[in-house]
């Protein structure tokens, strides 16, 4: 089968979580015995074309000139991908266009109707679930265009039962139109042969425990409730480095935060840290928190497990699905700082017992979360799709062409309702 798929983000270009779930769901698609293409955004000293893991990323730059501000990017953006993928699509047939979230929503469109190929959605987040609601006209524009991508959409993919309700209850999707398939991990990616004391040293002294945060900072990822938590824990554990990695609009108001606490000298801002930096502080940290008040699936925490660095999360969103509270990891009320002290000090007082989550998660992520076995349920909706007898008229071939064309049995999956359309 032939993907093409659109993401404004894509490794080494990492923006969130959107990257690592494309490339390695691309990846392992490949890996099964399927082509597949993706266009993506154009950064500084990266190449326009390339084919890495056997996947062929093309690379394309907004049109000329600064854009006047966030949404006129993404706008020049999407008519880049559409004229890249006007010159892919008349080179090759695809068999689906896959569109991963709002940003890449116009292209998608586009190349469905230009070429009649059908359309597949995966929603990572709502703009509505951020937010707790749409309030201005910035907010209210990003939900009618994630509208209009479910809606386009032949069938609409989500990462979690969270998410799935969230989606059909936001954009009144039928519920036959939503597919649930979680994000993955390989857990290779995350691990190294042995802890590096010079990273350690570049972040924290000897004598002092490590708490990891890693991600986007904003505020639905809940940094400041950890760092509420700080002079607790401090109360209690008195030598407790607090390590944040990332960046974002949020990380000037996190550090005016510190300074008031009056724990600045306790936390590292890390900003972008590479992967190998990353994995090393997975490596040596003795917790991995990650305090969301939303979060849609919440792959940090699978990165976490990977890396057997025991986790403790928020109880919200898809964490309940991948963290079960003393099994594999500890789950705290969300926005509850004193809870979230109390569970931290716990495991770091009893460090035997943080070993034996970090052992049974590892053990979970690798029988339930092989991007090779999720990769095949994506197949499965591909399929469904693609092999549909509704599928191949819309396509303006029968059944028997298509079959005679590409030597595909002719399929016998029900064809989906008409408003998938």
């Amino acid at each position: 089968m032939r993907i093409l798929a659109l993401s404004w983000e894509y490794p080494p270009r990492v923006v969130g979580g959107i990257a690592h779930v494309v490339s390695e769901l691309s990846r392992a698609l490949v890996q099964e015995g399927n082509e597949v293409e993706v266009i993506t955004a154009l950064e500084e000293a990266l190449p326009e074309t390339e084919k890495k893991n056997g996947v062929s990323v093309h690379r394309v730059a907004p049109y000329h000139g600064r854009p006047l501000n966030f949404f006129a990017w993404v706008h020049q953006l999407n008519l880049a991908m559409l004229e890249q993928g006007v010159r892919l699509c008349r080179k090759k047939r695809f068999d689906l266009v896959h569109a991963h979230d709002w940003l890449v929503a116009y292209a998608g469109r586009g190349l469905k109707h230009i070429f009649q190929i059908p359309l597949v959605a995966s929603v990572h987040a709502t703009e509505f679930g951020r937010n707790h609601g749409l309030h201005n006209d910035e907010q209210r524009y990003i939900g009618e265009v994630e509208w209009s991508l479910t809606y386009e959409a032949w069938r609409v993919i989500c990462n979690s039962r969270y998410m799935r309700s969230e989606i059909e209850g936001v954009f009144n999707l039928p519920p036959d139109k939503i597919s649930i398939i979680p994000n993955g991990i390989r857990p290779e990616a995350f691990q190294v042969p042995a802890p590096d004391p010079a990273v350690r040293r570049r972040f924290a002294g000897p004598e002092e425990k490590i708490l990891f945060f890693i991600g986007r900072l904003v505020r639905e990822k809940g940094v400041q409730v950890l760092l509420q938590a700080l002079p607790k824990i401090g109360e209690r554990i008195p030598h407790v480095r607090l390590i944040v990695a990332g960046q974002g609009p949020y990380a000037e108001e996190l550090h005016r935060q510190a300074l008031h606490l009056g724990i600045d000298h306790r936390v590292t801002f890390a900003g972008y840290i590479d992967e190998e930096t990353r994995n090393q502080l997975y490596a040596h940290a003795d917790l991995a928190i990650f305090p969301s008040l939303y979060e849609p699936f919440g792959l940090v925490a699978l990165e976490a497990m990977a890396a057997q660095t025991p986790v403790v999360v928020s109880d919200t969103g898809g964490f309940a699905e991948t963290v079960q509270h003393g099994v594999n990891g500890i789950r705290v009320a969300v926005e509850n700082d004193f809870e979230l002290a109390e569970q931290i000090c716990a495991l770091l007082q009893h460090p035997e017992g943080a070993r034996r989550l970090a052992q049974r998660a590892l053990q979970d992520v690798e029988k339930n979360f092989s991007w090779f076995s999720i990769a095949r349920r994506y197949e499965e909706v591909y399929q469904q799709i693609v092999y549909s007898p509704e599928a191949r008229r819309w396509r303006r071939l029968s059944p028997q062409e298509r079959s005679s064309e590409k030597g595909e049995p002719v399929s016998t999956v029900s064809p989906p309702p008409s408003r998938y359309r």
